[in-house]
């Protein structure tokens, strides 16, 4: 199971470090609005899906709150599906579709997690609803 704060399930996004750190000012900077997540990640973790409304923590690489995100939508998709418009709503720089098929088949093999054009990916859309200091505008 992911960690709770305040009843909210967590969201760690990427791996701890640099990466988290620049993911999460994307987060708090207005731009990083989705992120990708794999189905099967949630059967191992426990975890049921996402669900519009639902407000998930926003936490540092210390299971720290630094913010309160709401989730607007989440859909399934198989990998070779993922849309342009949702990979660019993840702000993560990625030019094309293809770009950031190649980066995240890339991290996910990295994290031992290898995808194939039909592994099934939620796509998980939110907004930032507040930070550690209050509320976001």
């Amino acid at each position: 199971m992911w960690p709770r704060i305040g009843g909210l399930r967590s969201l760690a996004l990427g791996t701890p470090g640099e990466q988290r750190a620049r993911l999460n000012a994307l987060v708090l900077a207005g731009v990083k609005t989705a992120t990708a997540g794999l189905i099967d990640e949630y059967a191992e973790e426990g975890e049921e899906m996402e669900r519009a409304g639902e407000r998930l923590a926003l936490v540092d690489d210390h299971d720290a709150l630094i913010g309160v995100v709401e989730v607007t939508g989440v859909e399934v998709v198989r990998f070779a599906d993922v849309p342009w418009d949702f990979a660019h709503s993840e702000g993560e720089g990625d030019r094309s579709i293809e770009e950031w098929r190649a980066g995240h088949a890339a991290y996910w093999a990295r994290v031992g997690t290898p995808v194939t054009d039909d592994t099934q990916v939620a796509c998980i859309r939110f907004r930032l609803v507040s930070t550690e200091g209050g509320t976001a505008t």
